[in-house]
């Protein structure tokens, strides 16, 4: 007679650690008005004797070619052809060589990002550009080329997206990392967009999220003291609403010094949050452009490799038949109609096997 108990769960096994209580690399926000001094302080951060090399990212800013002429200043300025999946893959590499240099005990390496504001405002208008291409806007704006045009969330989430996968990059950077932005006084304007009648506040051009994900925020003015705005740190304390003024600034002094960060120091641990196991590798695959690549994430994520369950593996090789099928026959060699779609098949198949009857 077959048992009639049911199978029992198998237990999960607590995974702990104790806290180190080290003081973690920080990402600093620096921002403030035009000329206030913003790329003037990292390029004379490069001159310290206690840091390892600086790379520095310029993005429509154009500075960093003469600041290198600073008393003592040496980085290094990473190229890149202005698109996103260039500076993300330059990102990427400086983030490897700084964990290279952390596990040889190397002084820290240093990231430079001139400016933040720069990297969102191209995000934006290429959501705004994603728009516009939409069937429905461009329907409008045929009528009407100065008509507005509705940018749906998928698009802004899109963006968003592209935003946090540098940002995750920036928070568990093995070193120093520099982030640059501008930000003015503005006119207040209340939820409806409209403008408060005598009252000004604080704009920092980029995500509205860059303060909160920096370890500390700095705040550059032309007249006045440069303020510390927020430091997630034990030793340097911010008062709510109480900006900390320091008259004799330096980014190593506040690294150093004011936060306490040493040679033990190590990166913060931050796994990159996912909703399941699967997302991960859909964003993998969604990067690909070759057959090779492909393959490889084929084979990596079979359960005996990777330790997927079966339904996952089979999502992710399922998204890998579909973006080879992409590969084969992208979308720009198609037209939108059923008829072009056709053409291009009977095209590639008169290619790759003679002519079709």
């Amino acid at each position: 007679m077959a048992s009639s108990k049911a199978p029992t769960a198998k237990a999960r096994k607590l995974k702990t650690r104790k806290p180190t209580g080290t003081v973690p690399w920080p990402l600093i926000l620096i921002e403030g008005e035009e000329g206030a001094g913003k790329t003037y302080s990292a390029a004379q951060f490069s001159a310290s004797d206690r840091i390892g090399q600086m790379y520095w990212i310029d993005l429509v800013e154009g500075s960093a070619d003469e600041y290198a002429a600073i008393p003592g200043a040496n980085y290094l300025i990473i190229e890149h052809d202005g698109t996103y999946r260039d500076i993300l893959e330059q990102i990427e590499a400086v983030h490897a060589e700084a964990r290279r240099a952390a596990a040889a005990n190397e002084a820290p390496v240093v990231l430079t990002i001139d400016t933040g504001s720069a990297l969102w405002r191209m995000l934006t208008n290429w959501t705004q550009e994603r728009a516009r291409r939409t069937r429905k806007n461009a329907a409008i704006l045929a009528e009407d080329p100065d008509a507005g045009v509705d940018i749906s969330m998928n698009l802004w989430n899109d963006a968003v997206e592209r935003w946090q996968r540098v940002m995750h990059l920036l928070q568990t950077f093995s070193g120093i990392v520099l982030v640059l932005a501008r930000g003015k006084q503005v006119s207040a304007v209340d939820d409806n967009g409209n403008p408060i009648s005598n009252r000004k506040e604080w704009k920092v051009a980029g995500h509205k999220d860059l303060g909160f994900d920096a370890t500390v925020w700095v705040r550059l003015t032309r007249d006045s003291d440069p303020q510390i705005i927020k430091a997630r740190s034990l030793r340097l304390r911010v008062e709510k609403r109480k900006p900390l003024r320091i008259a004799d600034f330096s980014i190593e002094g506040l690294v150093f010094d004011a936060l306490g960060c040493s040679a033990s120091s190590q990166p913060r641990v931050m796994p990159s949050l996912a909703g399941d196991r699967v997302q991960p590798w859909l964003e993998r695959v969604a990067e690909k452009s070759t057959k090779e690549d492909l393959g490889a994430i084929w084979r990596a994520s079979r359960p005996e490799e990777s330790g997927l369950t079966r339904e996952e593996a089979v999502t992710i090789q399922r998204a890998i038949t579909a973006r080879y099928a992409e590969i084969e026959s992208p979308a720009v060699e198609l037209g939108d109609d059923p008829a072009s779609r056709l053409r291009a098949a009977a095209q590639r198949e008169a290619g790759e096997g003679g002519e079709t009857a």
